[in-house]
């Protein structure tokens, strides 16, 4: 999988109604009437815009700057933290430290999940997206959203964060099982 689909499709997955209007709003001069009022998700957006070249893995300007007007700094964030990774984005091997806590995470957390990943700062629409993209599969739902998480903070991302959280959600028996 392309790391620079995953990246549109992931910014995509984060939009609101509000946010996609307001950024085919912006796209008045680059996209036509007709093609703009068709457009129903961030992806189909992003779909016409590669295809007009006015973004491409190697130049995301004019995405940083939609993503700017609409005000979401956490996406620019994921922009950003693609274009250090060299293109690589969130399909970079993540470090063993940080999959091995996961692991353990995931096997004793269960049905917290939720408050253990709004523990770490996660935005709620994220949390309603993973939920309802895995519906019935708790266990994949703490997979998805500990990768998630992971992706929005990037390198700031710690195993001392996650266990902070963990002790935050009185999940004590989970931390101490990560930290050993």
């Amino acid at each position: 999988v392309s790391p620079f689909l995953s990246l549109l499709l992931s910014i995509s997955a984060g939009l609101s109604e509000a946010e996609l209007d307001s950024m085919k709003f912006l796209c008045h001069d680059k996209i036509t009437k007709r093609r703009r009022e068709s457009v129903r998700s961030g992806r189909e957006l992003f779909e016409i815009l590669v295809e007009q070249q006015h973004i491409a893995s190697d130049n995301l300007d004019f995405l940083r700057k939609l993503l700017e007007h609409i005000r979401r700094g956490d996406l620019v964030s994921q922009l950003e933290q693609f274009e250090e990774e060299g293109g690589l984005g969130a399909s970079g091997d993540q470090p063993d430290e940080q999959e091995k806590p996961n692991d353990v995470i995931c096997e004793n957390v269960g049905r917290d999940w939720k408050k253990l990943l709004r523990e770490l700062g996660m935005p709620e629409v994220k949390l309603d997206r993973i939920e309802a993209d895995y519906q019935f599969k708790l266990y994949e739902q703490l997979v998805q959203g500990l990768r998630e998480w992971q992706r929005w903070k990037g390198k700031d991302a710690k195993v001392a964060d996650l266990k902070k959280a963990l002790r935050g959600c009185h999940l004590n028996l989970v931390a101490d099982l990560v930290e050993e």
